[in-house]
């Protein structure tokens, strides 16, 4: 015959909310520890004031820079069977208690300019890097001539080649 066993349905077992509590603490305490660690700067760099806003929205001053613009150059290339010519015009970014010395001596600099331009050919224009070189190797020129430390930059305004 069948055996007739009288099953006693199991009771749910009842969980405890106290690792609820436990963990909800843990996680405001660390929240809170983050919090403390990132404002003080222990963690992501430090602020001087405290505060990152200050500093965001407060742009840093210029420098006391002033341009001189050289006058622009036309030069013929050699290298093809048709003349080029390549038309340049730039300035040049000083600091601003030079701008007269510079401005005094832009006849020597439009003179390396035209020498060092009038020596390429044609085909050191094809390389995608040539503007920059040529941008690199002219300012060197003209540093030396100025002198160190008197021109920060050349700016190249215009560059045709036709």
């Amino acid at each position: 015959m069948a055996d007739a066993v009288a099953e006693v349905p199991e009771e749910p077992i009842k969980s405890s909310k106290k690792p609820l509590f436990i963990g909800l603490i843990l996680a405001l305490l660390g929240a809170g520890g983050g919090y403390f660690a990132v404002s003080s700067g222990l963690v992501g760099g430090s602020h001087e004031d405290g505060s990152h806003n200050a500093t965001a929205t407060t742009p840093q001053a210029l420098p006391d820079i002033a341009f001189v613009e050289v006058e622009p150059i036309m030069i013929s290339l050699s290298g093809s069977d048709r003349v080029r010519h390549l038309r340049f015009r730039g300035q040049l970014e000083v600091e601003a208690p030079y701008q007269k010395d510079v401005a005094h001596v832009l006849p020597r600099v439009t003179d390396v300019m035209n020498s060092y331009l009038r020596a390429l050919e044609l085909k050191d224009f094809e390389d995608p890097a040539a503007l920059l070189r040529l941008r690199s190797q002219l300012l060197r020129r003209i540093q030396l001539v100025v002198g160190e430390g008197r021109v920060r930059d050349l700016l190249i305004m215009e560059f045709v080649l036709n």
